[in-house]
């Protein structure tokens, strides 16, 4: 009499289960069937694979200088030319998409921490609490993003070393760009509060944080998701603008960014294109292909798109 009821539950719990996976994988079908999403999504591999893998096969340091050949031309020894400084250029510009990716990721974890944690407090308190965290959030967002990028990048770098700066652009980005995440996260929360499992929760006597993070964030994976995917695009973008104006990432540590400054100068503008032209092309490939991800990602799990 008493195995009964247990059978019956083990089998709700397996069609739960099945229920969960389900949605997961109809994301994925959704997703493959756009076309230009999965287009995407194979170019930003190629690129990851370019920027990870390419410089172990280089036989050429990244700061690795011969003056004898600088700003020579493209040729089969060196596939991009060199710089001013006889540094083989392609291997340079693997090296900066290294670092220009990691600045992208970086950021976007940083806005992550803040968005969800900020709006998972405001969303599950509600009243004071989400009033003082959301106007904290439109005092950041009222701030023009790039004039106060550049200016607090200026202020800051001064006082931190070169290798080290590289941190602070990726920290300044992060909080620049949490709010839009953290009004996402908070109202997602506000009807998720109300719903039965969250009743179930307070009967069994968990603590706040548990239900926050437990139970309510785990419900916005797929906003999420979007949310930090489209993030390391607008990120790569802001890294590449304060390198190019001087603000961003030193040289002679590379990154995209600091590799386009080359267009600055009339001369190389017009007889040294290898310099200037391949750097731009690759932000803009990268970011063409994370934002066709995550318009594709939008896709898959937008509920009305499923039905």
């Amino acid at each position: 009499m008493c195995e009964k009821p247990l059978i019956e539950t083990s089998v709700v719990f397996e069609e739960d289960d099945h229920d969960i996976i389900g949605i997961w994988e109809l994301a994925w079908r959704n997703f493959k069937k756009n076309k230009l999403a999965v287009l995407g999504m194979i170019i930003f591999l190629f690129m990851l694979m370019l920027v990870l893998v390419g410089p172990l096969l280089s036989p050429y340091g990244r700061d690795a200088m011969d003056l004898t050949i600088a700003k020579e031309a493209p040729s089969f020894k060196h596939w991009l030319g060199t710089d001013e400084f006889g540094r083989d250029y392609l291997t340079r510009l693997m090296y900066g998409g290294q670092v220009s990716l990691k600045v992208g990721l970086y950021s976007t974890v940083v806005s992550l921490i803040l968005g969800v944690t900020l709006g998972g407090v405001a969303g599950y308190y509600g009243g004071i609490i989400d009033n003082l965290l959301m106007r904290l959030g439109e005092i950041v967002s009222s701030f023009p993003f790039m004039p106060f990028a550049i200016t607090f990048s200026a202020v800051v770098g001064t006082k931190v070393s070169p290798e080290n700066k590289m941190y602070v652009i990726m920290t300044i980005l992060g909080i620049l760009s949490y709010p839009g995440l953290a009004r996402l996260i908070r109202g997602q929360l506000l009807s998720l509060r109300e719903q039965e499992f969250m009743q179930a929760a307070d009967a069994l006597g968990l603590s706040d944080v548990r239900k926050i993070f437990k139970h309510l964030i785990p419900n916005t994976y797929a906003f999420i998701i979007i949310n930090a995917t489209l993030g390391v695009a607008g990120a790569i973008l802001g890294e590449s603008a304060l390198s190019y104006l001087g603000f961003g990432i030193v040289p002679p540590t590379p990154s995209w960014g600091n590799l386009v400054v080359y267009a600055n100068n009339s001369y190389t503008l017009k007889n040294l294109p290898w310099l200037w032209i391949p750097p731009g092309i690759l932000i803009l490939i990268t970011v063409v292909s994370i934002n066709l991800m995550g318009d594709g990602l939008r896709d898959a799990v937008d509920a009305k798109s499923n039905d």
